[in-house]
């Protein structure tokens, strides 16, 4: 299904009091996801449930984020970042994302995530080093295409003397 749908340019904004909010199991299916998340990924309930978290990644996303996101939540710990999703219709929304593993008994069962609406003043400064790092990733190989990317942000965070967590949450 992800894979015939194409982009558009259309951005879907969210509202400042919307939050998405799913759960997944550890192989990242979909096993809750709130009304607003039907809304804004235009998918019904049944579309959604038992279906891969990334139906709704946007072409537009660093795999090089992504990679940070499961190394940060795999080895237990939270992240919060900014994502491009896009919808069923190929529109596109950005959010800001926290996403915690979800734990029984001291062992990861898998993960919850709440995403609010991304600030304009924020994604004037992910825009562009997203860019940056999906143009790195294109002109690589498919094998150092993560490395590559990643080089960018790590440049990035260290000029600014944080980690991504600490970057994302000063936006």
């Amino acid at each position: 299904m992800k894979n015939k749908i194409q982009p558009t340019n259309k951005e879907i904004v969210m509202r400042d009091d919307d939050f998405i909010v799913s759960k997944t199991d550890l192989k990242v299916r979909i096993i809750y996801a709130n009304k607003i998340f039907v809304e804004f990924s235009g998918f019904k309930q049944t579309e959604i449930l038992n279906k891969q978290h990334n139906m709704v990644r946007h072409p537009e996303m660093p795999r090089a984020i992504f990679n940070l996101l499961w190394e940060t939540i795999s080895s237990g710990h939270e992240f919060n970042g900014y994502v491009k999703n896009m919808s069923k219709t190929g529109d596109f929304y950005w959010v800001f994302a926290n996403v915690t593993p979800s734990y029984s008994h001291d062992q990861i069962i898998g993960y919850y995530s709440v995403r609010r609406k991304a600030s304009k003043k924020s994604l004037d400064i992910i825009k562009p080093l997203y860019q940056e790092m999906l143009i790195a990733e294109k002109n690589a190989t498919t094998k150092t295409a993560i490395d590559v990317s990643t080089a960018i942000l790590t440049e990035k965070l260290d000029a600014s003397g944080v980690g991504y967590d600490q970057f994302a949450l000063s936006l």
